[in-house]
This record gives C-alpha cells, sequence and structure tokens, in this order.
C-alpha cells in the first residue's frame, strides 16, 4: 500500500475529528460563548449542514479539476475553518467557521477516494478504502476523547487548535506524497445522474439513512451533560466513555461490513431495531451511570453496524449514478446529524431534560424501521434481482469513498 493512501487516512482522521469531537465539548463551549448547551449543540449541526450541501455540490464541481491540487486547496481550507474556529469571538462567527469546514471536509471526501483508488492496483481498492476509513474509526476512538480531554484540561479552543495542526500535517504529506493523479477520460454526465431523484427507492433510502443516523446522534450530542448531569459520573471520565462509543462503533463497522452483503435488509432493520432498543434504555437508565457507559458503547456498535448496509442500499437503488450516489448518501448521513442535535436541544429547551433525548432518537429510529419496511416490500414487488454491492466501512463521509467505483464491479467502501 503506498504511503501516500496513508496520507489520505491522517487526513480524514483530522476531518472526523472536527466532525465529532464537539460532542464532548458542548458544556465549556457553552460557557463561554454565553449559550445554552441545546444551541451549542447547533454547532453540531452547522457541519452536518455543509455536509449535506457541500457533499453533492463538491462531487459535482470538482469532476474537472486536478485530484492533487483539489486535495491541497481543501485541507488548507479545512485548516483554516479549525483556526477561524479556535480563534472566533462569538457563537455566530464559530458557527460559520464549522460551516466553512464541513464544505471542504465533504470535498475532500469525495476527491481523496479516487485519488487512493487510482493510486493502487485494481485488486487493492478495498484494502485503500479501508485506510482511509480506518481514518475515520480512529477519530471516534482517539481523537474524539481527545479532543474532550484538552477541553477539561486546556480549554475547548486548544480542540480546535489540535485539528489544525493535524490538518497542516496532512497538507506537507500531500504536498510531498501525493502524485499528479491524471482525470479520467470519460466524464460523467450530470443529467443522467441526476435522474436517481426520479426513483422513489432513492428517496426511501435518504429518509432511512437519516433518521437512522439522527436518532442516534439525537442521543449521543448530548452524551456528556446526560453522563454529567444525569448518571452524576465526574467530567474526567466523558473522553474515556466517549472513546468506549468509539469502539463500540469500530466494532459494528467491522461485523456490518462482513454481513450486509447477504443480508442487506435483515441488518438494516435489526441493526435499527437495536438502536431503537438501545435508545430506550438509555431514556429509562439515564441515571444509572454503569447502564448509561455500557449503552454508550452498544449505541456506537448498533449504529455502525447498520452503516454499511445503508451505503450498500444507496448503490443497489442509483448504481447508474456512482457520482451522486456516494454524495446523496453522505448528506443523508449528516441530515440526519443535523436534525437530531435539533430535535434534542428542542426537547431540553421545553424542560424535558437531557435524558429525553434518548427517546427523541428512539422516535427517530422507529420511523426508519418503518420505511425500512416499506422499502423492502417495494423491493420484493418491483426489483426482484438487484445488483450486488460488497459493503463495508459505515460513516457518513466513508459512503463519498464508493462513489468513486464503477456500477459493474463490486463496491467495497
Amino acid at each position: 500500500m503506498p504511503v501516500s493512501v496513508y496520507v489520505l487516512g491522517l487526513s480524514v482522521f483530522a476531518l472526523g475529528t472536527s466532525e465529532f469531537m464537539l460532542s464532548g465539548l458542548l458544556p465549556p463551549i457553552a460557557e463561554d460563548m454565553g449559550v445554552t448547551i441545546p444551541q451549542a449543540g447547533l454547532l453540531i449541526s452547522a457541519f452536518a449542514i455543509g455536509m449535506v450541501v457541500g457533499a453533492p455540490l463538491l462531487a459535482v464541481a470538482t469532476l474537472r479539476l486536478p485530484r492533487r491540487t483539489t486535495l491541497i486547496a481543501l485541507i488548507s481550507l479545512f485548516g483554516l475553518g479549525q483556526v477561524a474556529g479556535a480563534l472566533a469571538p462569538s457563537y455566530e462567527l464559530l458557527f460559520a467557521s464549522r460551516v466553512v469546514s464541513a464544505f471542504a471536509c465533504a470535498g475532500f471526501w469525495a476527491v481523496g477516494a479516487a485519488v487512493a483508488i487510482a493510486m493502487v492496483d485494481k485488486d487493492q481498492r478495498a484494502r485503500a478504502m479501508a485506510v482511509m476509513i480506518g481514518g475515520l474509526s480512529i477519530a471516534n476512538v482517539l481523537g474524539v476523547p481527545a479532543g474532550a480531554f484538552l477541553g477539561e484540561h486546556l480549554g475547548w479552543r486548544s480542540a480546535f487548535w489540535s485539528v489544525a495542526a493535524a490538518s497542516a500535517i496532512a497538507l506537507v504529506g500531500i504536498l510531498a506524497l501525493i502524485p499528479k493523479i491524471p482525470l479520467p477520460a470519460e466524464k460523467p454526465s450530470l443529467g443522467r445522474e441526476l435522474r436517481i431523484y426520479r426513483d422513489r427507492q432513492v428517496w426511501l433510502s435518504i429518509g432511512i439513512t437519516a433518521l437512522a443516523a439522527g436518532g442516534v446522534f439525537c442521543a449521543f450530542s448530548y452524551l456528556s451533560p446526560l453522563l454529567t448531569d444525569v448518571a452524576g459520573l465526574d467530567s474526567r471520565w466523558v473522553p474515556w466513555i466517549l472513546g468506549l462509543f468509539g469502539i463500540g462503533a469500530l466494532a459494528g463497522t467491522t461485523v456490518g461490513g462482513r454481513v450486509a452483503d447477504a443480508h442487506l435488509f435483515g441488518v438494516m432493520i435489526w441493526g435499527i431495531t437495536a438502536s431503537t432498543v438501545f435508545l430506550t434504555a438509555l431514556a429509562l437508565l439515564a441515571s444509572t451511570a454503569a447502564a448509561a457507559i455500557a449503552l454508550a458503547f452498544l449505541l456506537g456498535f448498533s449504529a455502525f453496524f447498520t452503516a454499511p448496509a445503508l451505503n450498500a442500499r444507496m448503490f443497489n437503488v442509483a448504481g447508474a449514478a456512482p457520482t451522486l450516489a456516494g454524495a446523496t448518501t453522505t448528506a443523508a448521513f449528516n441530515l440526519g446529524n443535523t436534525g437530531g442535535p435539533w430535535l434534542g436541544g428542542t426537547v431540553i429547551d421545553v424542560g424535558l431534560g437531557f435524558a429525553a433525548t434518548a427517546w427523541a432518537g428512539a422516535a427517530m429510529t422507529v420511523t426508519a424501521i418503518a420505511l425500512t419496511v416499506l422499502a423492502l416490500r417495494l423491493d420484493r414487488r418491483t426489483r426482484p434481482h438487484t445488483t450486488r454491492v460488497v459493503a463495508g466501512g459505515g460513516t457518513a463521509a466513508a459512503t463519498a469513498t464508493a462513489a468513486t467505483t464503477p456500477v459493474e464491479e463490486p463496491a467495497r467502501a
């Protein structure tokens, strides 16, 4: 595996850490900026909004640009967004910096996947993608808890500075080790790809993905105050418990990626059902520290266990448009990451408490189960034989990698 692929993995580590680290920084940010914790939670939504809008736009806008130059520009913009966040004197500027960083993150995923595939042999594509996705998984296991640790001991702005430093290291690696990648001879047809949005199964897939992701992140976004204010844990435990969520996510991705190909709808239905059960248990047992800790791991597992199947499903129903299929799935995941924290903040604002975010999340996942059953019935009626897709990986950003894989070949994210 070329060293340059690992440079892309390092870049994704920085991207992923920035995307998820605010879950452990909401209380100090809220206190410093003079806003409520639900308002601080909207910063998570801001990043997700940028991913929702940026993924399809930049997937199309960068098709004809030099890949290496585009990567340099996007990682530089992302790093500057982290610096702007670290220096932000007001909540509004911090919010804007999150949106800008998310745009750069969405574009980097789409282009970085194409570069990774171009640098390896055909039979090494899955391994190359695994390196990139591994950067995101490590961000959940190490980067996010480290951000919470820094926020606890050096202030929340230090976490932003750390991600900016990681971005600078990634930039140096790209400049030194990423070769010039020629553009593909045959350029995608935007008009042809836009036709996927005429298919109701595409819209069902978007809804299922958004609700499944949003349900978990409705509670996860406020896990830090729930652990301290409801479960009664000391704040120094928060980084470790967030790391436990990341370990569960890594395990769930591994297991889900192995079984989703043979049991696509089974993984979707049972995985989302498991998330519903765990969210309900968290709502009922939030005041019990041991239960809250265990459920943090289980929620990470169930959410990321389902993600490979959600990824593969989009490519089954929109395989004729690989560029927008990956971008659409990325947007759908982050649509959930936008709506989930917003809904969680709303139930907190009306005085229902932090534990109520788990009830709200469970309502979202129940709706996702209903849509999955509907999609299964339509699939059996209209598409008895779907294209076989090998699923792997599984986050909002990981789905963008499969957009570069030709439809005729198995896609492995």
